[in-house]
């Protein structure tokens, strides 16, 4: 299948890959993946070809209630995890506990938390990422350019605010499929 989605997502679509290309996450088996900008489902197909072009092994959580019998078999084979919603535990200590337990955990998510245009992201990936102790890889969904920009791992530090800027800062020419929402 790798080959198909190469196909499609570099000759048919006329996607690129920049920046860190020669990533090698055979070395780095949990990250926390944050994609932007999420403006569209178009995103979500856009992300799978890319990792099967790239070889890349990427997973998300999901509300428990999604991961039901038929449809429930494809997100597990697409990478989902589970998680429940409504229970008092801490989520990000839940989604950390999901990097402890596996060998390989790569969680691929929007910051934006909606595909609609927002003024700040959401702090989750960022307090997993801490939490679980695991880099942060960033990519950009640009279709202005019809690239993915993937960056060098990134560590969280104990400056929040100066974290998020160098974050937001690479992501800051990447255009959405839907421009009002970038």
């Amino acid at each position: 299948m790798s080959w198909l989605a190469r196909f499609i997502y570099f000759k048919i679509l006329g996607w690129k890959v920049v920046g860190n290309t020669n990533m090698s996450m055979d070395t780095v088996k949990k990250a926390v993946i944050i994609v932007v900008p999420h403006t569209s489902w178009h995103d979500f197909f856009i992300g799978v070809l890319l990792r099967s072009a790239i070889n890349l092994k990427t997973n998300f959580v999901g509300k428990k209630e999604l991961f039901v019998f038929p449809i429930g078999w494809i997100f597990r084979a697409l990478g989902g995890a589970p998680i429940d919603r409504h229970t008092k535990e801490n989520k990000v200590q839940a989604i950390a506990k999901l990097f402890e337990d596996r060998d390989e955990f790569r969680m691929a998510m929007a910051p934006e938390g909606t595909r609609k245009k927002v003024e700040e992201w959401r702090t989750g990936f960022y307090y997993i990422a801490k939490v679980a102790k695991v880099p942060i890889f960033m990519f950009t969904l640009d279709f202005g350019k019809k690239e993915n920009k993937i960056s060098e791992p990134f560590y969280p530090t104990d400056d929040k605010e100066a974290d998020f800027k160098f974050m937001k800062d690479f992501f800051k020419d990447a255009i959405g499929k839907v421009l009002e929402y970038t």
